[in-house]
């Protein structure tokens, strides 16, 4: 059975009453070796026979009390330090446990026992590295997935190119392959852009200044009507004055991003509709194709893709929900999205009013 140990706090108290031991010692040592030193003076001045022999007894056995008083002096700074020590060794190991914490072994976990100060130190850590672990596997799928999006039309690329040099082209081969090759570029393009946006959104944001949302929404609507009115959706627009703190170039590219998509993943004769009011902030409805509940929170996850069916085939990189998610979390916000039934998605973001917006 293991021996049950002192808490930090157990510990902490015993260092406490040493020290206060010591305190009250020390004084008492050197108050008497003072009284002792007055008592000498004043025999050693009475001019009394024999008066001299005391006082050269005395005085040595001053000394040595002066000698002893500095020696438990010492003695007591060292005791007290080493007590400090010992009552510090719970965190000296708590401090070497986490040197072993690495990427290789982030399922390590302190696991402590009790309710002491030093426990709930410890749990506080477990907690934080549950939270680390999550976001490091997150970085690794992210890279991981990142890779592959990159590597299939870079292995395209490669095809067509190859296919090129193979043999003497035709006009209409070579403008066919020109074609391709331009169509996989912007792809790339596409899909570095969005990695970009998504790591500046990651950061937070580096100013903040008071935003009409409802004049970024009814700009960006008007730059995709012409592009909805080609996918046969009719867009529509219930904007009410919404003044936010944030950066408007993000908030234009989070209103892209969920209009775009809306546009995207509709049907001929759809509708979209981009609401702003004041919670939730921003609202866009679209119709489409019937979304599962199981499905909905995937969508936020860099990569997926809602389906195949599209208005607009110009081949997304599927990061577009979640850059909106990033942006949302950067301007202090939530991001949601819910299924209407069996025609299309609604998402909402709500944001933080401005103070003294009206």
């Amino acid at each position: 059975m293991r021996s049950r140990q002192l808490t930090p706090r157990e510990r902490v108290l015993l260092v406490a009453t040493s020290a206060l031991l010591v305190g009250l010692v020390v004084p008492a040592l050197a108050l008497s070796l003072t009284d002792r030193a007055r008592s000498i003076v004043s025999v050693c001045g009475s001019g009394v026979p024999g008066a001299s022999t005391v006082c050269t007894l005395a005085g040595h056995s001053t000394l040595r009390a002066t000698i002893a008083l500095v020696v438990v002096l010492l003695v007591g700074v060292l005791v007290l330090r080493g007590c400090a020590r010992w009552a510090l060794r719970p965190v000296a190991e708590l401090a070497d446990q986490l040197d072993r914490v690495g990427p290789q072994n982030l399922g390590y976990r302190l696991r402590a026992d009790g309710e002491d100060e030093l426990a709930l130190l410890s749990h506080a850590v477990d907690d934080m590295m549950d939270r680390v672990a999550v976001s490091f596997e997150g970085q690794k799928r992210f890279a991981a997935n990142a890779s592959h999006e990159l590597r299939t039309p870079l292995a395209v690329q490669r095809t067509l190119i190859e296919v090129g040099l193979a043999q003497p082209l035709t006009p209409d081969q070579l403008a066919l392959l020109t074609r391709q090759l331009l169509e996989t570029n912007e792809r790339n393009e596409r899909l570095i852009e969005g990695l970009l946006v998504l790591s500046e959104s990651d950061q937070g944001l580096r100013s903040r200044s008071p935003q009409r949302l409802d004049e970024i929404a009814r700009a960006v609507a008007a730059a995709y009507e012409e592009r909805a009115a080609e996918a046969g959706v009719a867009v529509r627009l219930d904007l009410q004055p919404r003044v936010v703190l944030g950066e408007q170039v993000l908030l234009e590219r989070l209103v892209t991003n969920l209009v775009q998509n809306a546009v995207k993943y509709n049907r001929p004769g759809g509708c979209l509709e981009v609401a702003v009011a004041d919670d939730p902030a921003l609202t866009v409805a679209s119709t489409g194709p019937a979304v599962p509940n199981e499905a909905v929170a995937s969508l936020f996850e860099p990569f997926r893709r809602l389906a195949s069916d599209r208005t607009d085939h110009s081949g997304g990189a599927g990061l577009g929900l979640t850059i909106a998610r990033s942006i949302t979390q950067a301007h202090d916000g939530t991001i949601s999205a819910e299924p209407r039934g069996t025609d299309g998605l609604r998402v909402d973001v709500r944001l933080p009013r401005a103070e003294g917006a009206r």
